[in-house]
């Protein structure tokens, strides 16, 4: 490994200062491309399942198995990846990344078998994971704290547009063998685009301008600063550079052992988010929505895609909000409200359910799966990665990064695996399940309020001085 990030890092590092026009708006969204892939390699086995299954000729557990071995590799490369980019920088991660989604979307669109597409799918999650830990530091770290959490939920944006792109495109390939090829080949193949398009992007985006001080690379973090920073004169670019440099000066070697001994309020806090995040139910929705609508109210297939399809625009429309508000509001705020929406959508679903005529109930159901989205989008969905992207002291933020994202794919497997049998022990009733998550989110209340910092218009050194007096 260390071989190949060492050839990655032969490429020029600071090209970029001369040879590309850069701007914020093209730092920022090339940046954040891991998390379209993020969510279009998660969201597009829901429709290439069924095919794959029939094609194989698979049992219902070596298909469920393809779905969540991708949560093998994402947990993984969530946890190794912080340290090695730590030690190598962001950007060359990133780049390793895309070669690694690059490698497991190809495998999965060429995949011969059961243990071929649960190799490649293990492979894809690796650079699932290693985005997902990546990223959010990444845009943190780029980001000027006026901003920062708009931009830095530039990251769950990508995530809803590519679980939304992988609804199309499964709406799209379904029952097309283009040039005699599988239609299933060509959804999963899709991924190759973005994929492609996040190893340019990582050629030519800067490094982050603080991983840069904390190797000692004073130059070009002011290079990187000014570049990105173009509203303001280099004198305010020299404050906040000087703002890094001394934080960085009191830091120690980063490590586990660090991250305990110097980050352990940041870390209960993105621990306890990332698991709540997953824990309120959200990815139920996204991988088996057309299933609580198949099995729970008797909806034709093709029928209960469209609803998935409609549940992903409310989504992706809602995190476009999120994105717009995410600076206006305090951060612990928004979790609260959030919560209370997700709690009130989920305790009325699930008694409705239980109380009332199923056969009926289809359409008021859906309005509240709404409700809870867009509860669960302007606040756990983008404000979850922002914070493990701003919590942790410099000399171990990719680190504890990787740690608060490895509790997601922790969750993300829970929910996943144990959703379709909590559904079939109460009878196909989807009150069941949904009362579960409503509890979860009514418990999230107290922990916002007890353990989860304020971030809010506060430099990320400032954070550092406020965790470190915790």
């Amino acid at each position: 490994m260390d071989g190949a990030l060492n050839a990655v890092a032969e490429h020029e590092p600071h090209a970029w200062s001369t040879r590309w026009p850069l701007n914020s708006a093209f730092i920022f969204t090339f940046g954040a491309l891991g998390g379209m892939l993020f969510g279009f390699d998660t969201g597009i086995i829901s429709g290439a399942s069924p095919l794959i299954e029939s094609d194989f000729g698979l049992t219902v557990s070596q298909t469920g198995f393809i779905t969540s071995s991708v949560l093998i590799g994402s947990c993984a490369g969530a946890l190794s990846i912080g340290a090695l980019s730590d030690r190598f920088g962001r950007k060359k991660l990133l780049i390793v990344s895309a070669i690694l989604f690059l490698l497991g979307s190809g495998l999965c669109a060429t995949a011969t078998g059961f243990l071929m597409m649960v190799a490649a799918r293990i492979i894809l999650g690796l650079a699932v994971g290693a985005a997902s830990a990546l990223t959010p530091a990444y845009l943190a770290e780029l980001a000027p704290k006026e901003r920062r959490g708009s931009l830095s939920t530039l990251f769950q944006l990508m995530i809803t547009f590519g679980i939304l792109l992988a609804y199309a495109s499964n709406l799209s390939f379904l029952g097309h063998n283009l040039l005699g090829v599988r239609d299933w080949r060509w959804m999963l193949g899709s991924a190759l685009v973005p994929a492609a398009l996040l190893l340019i992007g990582g050629l030519v985006l800067p490094e982050s301008p603080r991983y840069l001080v904390n190797k000692g690379d004073i130059r070009n973090a002011f290079k990187v600063l000014t570049l990105i920073r173009k509203d303001v004169d280099q004198a305010q670019v020299q404050l906040e550079l000087d703002e890094i440099r001394e934080v960085a000066a009191q830091d120690t070697k980063g490590g586990v052992r660090e991250l305990f001994r110097i980050a352990r309020p940041a870390l209960l806090a993105a621990v306890g988010i990332m698991l709540f995040q997953q824990l309120v139910g959200i990815n139920s929705v996204i991988y088996f929505l057309p299933q609580v609508f198949i099995k729970g109210f008797g909806f034709p297939e093709a029928n209960a895609i469209w609803v998935s399809v409609g549940i992903g625009v409310v989504n992706f429309v809602s995190t476009i909000i999120a994105t717009l508000i995410m600076d206006r509001f305090p951060r612990k705020k928004l979790l609260i409200v959030g919560s209370i929406v997700m709690t009130v959508s989920l305790a009325v679903l699930a008694v409705m359910n239980f109380v009332g005529d199923v056969a009926v109930l289809a359409v008021p159901t859906m309005v509240l799966i709404a409700f809870y989205i867009i509860g669960f989008a302007v606040s756990w969905g983008p404000i979850a990665w922002v914070l493990i992207g701003e919590i942790f002291p410099l000399s171990v933020r990719g680190i504890g990064s990787s740690f608060g994202s490895a509790a997601n794919w922790l969750g993300n497997f829970i929910v996943s695996q144990f959703f379709l049998m909590l559904l079939a022990a109460f009878g196909n009733n989807v009150g069941g399940p949904f009362a579960i998550f409503g509890a979860f989110s009514l418990l999230s209340i107290p922990f916002v309020l007890h353990f989860v910092p304020e971030t809010k218009g506060k430099s990320l050194e400032e954070i550092e001085e406020d965790m470190t007096r915790r």
